[in-house]
């Protein structure tokens, strides 16, 4: 293979990496936990919290600070495994790339 044919393999690839990068970060994910939903763009930017407060009362506020942790933590840890599932077939295996 010659080197202007490997150049151009190489640049479609990074275009493929890129498109599937957007992809990602264009991608709405959400958690829901009991009375509560997190949803964050692929990008890891938090969308929105909702919390449903007829199903509280005010002294479980600390409970809904708890739930709001998991919840996020959980969405992205969510958002980490799509980007490896898809980018791993650019990464081959070398986590935390992208």
């Amino acid at each position: 293979m010659n080197i202007q044919a490997m150049m151009k393999q190489a640049q479609k690839l990074q275009k493929d990496m890129m498109n599937t990068k957007k992809e990602i970060d264009e991608t709405e994910f959400e958690c829901t936990k009991s009375f509560l939903t997190v949803k964050a763009m692929g990008n890891k930017k938090i969308k929105s919290i909702k919390i449903d407060m007829d199903n509280i009362s005010k002294d479980e506020i600390e409970m809904v600070e708890d739930l709001m942790l998991v919840a996020i933590n959980e969405l992205m840890d969510k958002i980490d495994k799509e980007t490896e599932k898809k980018m791993g077939k650019y990464t081959q295996g070398m986590p935390g790339l992208f």
